[in-house]
């Protein structure tokens, strides 16, 4: 399938006026990191349990910095399979109190809602997801968005930046705590496994990777 097919989104929002520096920075797409907590690894079948999304923004240097994450606990849609050993892995307790879980539909709409935002004030046509085997993310969400059949959808439906592929790159290291040890950037193991603690982390490292190519002279600003 194209990559060009999904080009021209004419109904996602950009802004008027001077383009951002953003929109030509990656194609008009912007990065938006996502992490997902899930019941097993099968995007079919297993529950989506927590989702984060961080947006990515650029200063007046062209360099990327994090900013603001949305997070959500997701109650498993009807019918799910959770393994147990995914539980174990994530420590993830569904019935804890104080999850406040909410559903699939409600979450994403959400997130979508803020992310339109984004795009609107990078003035960019598209979000493309950001992950650590970026696949797994992506396939989660769009089951998930199938699932509520929502629309406009503002992610590119299979295109992704991979941090892993990156970090293997730039630091020699695959796993997200070693390629953020390599990068200089604090990890905690206690935290990790959190959609919201792995997604921060991970959008710190993609945000060091870029910015150390565009240090090193790799990336020259350009228009389109």
């Amino acid at each position: 399938m194209s990559e060009e097919l999904y080009e021209d989104d004419q109904d996602l929002p950009t802004s008027s006026g001077p383009r951002h520096p953003m929109a030509a920075r990656f194609r008009g797409y912007l990065p938006v990191v996502v992490d997902v907590e899930t019941g097993g690894f099968n995007s079919a079948t297993d529950a989506l349990l927590e989702i984060a999304a961080t947006t990515i923004g650029m200063d007046e240097g062209g360099f990327l910095y994090p900013d603001h994450t949305h997070f959500f606990r997701v109650e498993p849609f009807e019918g799910a399979n959770i393994e147990q050993a995914a539980l174990d892995f994530t420590g993830i307790k569904l019935d804890h109190p104080l999850r406040m879980a909410v559903t699939e539909e409600h979450a994403l709409t959400e997130i979508f809602r803020g992310l339109r935002k984004s795009l609107k004030a990078n003035g960019c046509k598209r979000a493309i997801l950001v992950g650590h085997n970026s696949s797994f993310d992506l396939g989660f969400l769009n089951a998930a968005v199938a699932r509520c059949d929502l629309k406009r959808n503002p992610f590119h439906p299979f295109s992704s930046f991979d941090t892993a592929s990156l970090a293997g790159l730039a630091y020699g290291q695959t796993v997200l705590a070693k390629a953020c040890q390599a990068a200089g950037i604090e990890f905690d193991g206690r935290e990790a496994h959190s959609a919201r603690y792995d997604t921060e982390k991970t959008a710190e490292l993609f945000c060091g990777i870029v910015n150390r190519w565009k240090e090193m002279g790799g990336w020259e600003d350009f228009d389109e």
